[in-house]
């Protein structure tokens, strides 16, 4: 069964959230007004797949940062599931835990996957006014690497916008 989410397309405001990163610590979108973010959502710590996308975010943080955009991992796993990959992984950016209610935020940017109860593995990079610049769903098995987010910051450069 080969089901394709259709995300949030640019020129969409990008549906604001709070989620936990720690246990005594949430983080908002509204939060990263006036930056870009990218919002990298995936089915599950631990898995293969998702060990290797965020290890590659991980190594190209610097790049991100160029573009002054920040980045945040988002998956349905429970907070302290999120904080032993993280520690594992040597992970230095937030993991949020879309986890109760289970797949809230993923649903809002049409990328939940309710058979099986996780998300796509879906990217979004969001301008620095809270719109929505580029989305990317990607198989699930397969890791959609970075080019897609670079490309879409340096457009966002390009553009003078944000």
């Amino acid at each position: 069964m080969t089901s394709h989410a259709t995300p949030l397309q640019p020129g969409i405001n990008a549906p604001d959230f709070e989620l936990r990163a720690t246990p005594d610590q949430t983080v908002s979108l509204d939060e990263f007004r006036g930056q870009p973010v990218i919002l990298a959502f995936y089915p599950e710590d631990w898995s293969p797949v998702c060990s290797d996308q965020m290890a590659l975010y991980q190594e190209l943080l610097p790049e991100f940062r160029k573009f002054g955009a920040e980045l945040v991992g988002i998956s349905v796993d429970g907070i302290w599931c999120h904080l032993a990959f993280a520690r594992d992984r040597n992970l230095h950016f937030p993991l949020l835990a879309d986890f109760e209610p289970k797949g809230e935020v993923a649903r809002a940017y049409h990328v939940y996957r309710a058979d099986d109860g996780t998300s796509e593995r879906a990217l979004y990079v969001i301008d620095a006014d809270g719109m929505v610049q580029w989305s990317y769903v990607s198989p699930v098995g397969v890791n959609p690497g970075a080019d897609g987010i670079l490309r879409a910051l340096e457009n966002l450069g390009k553009e003078g916008g944000s």
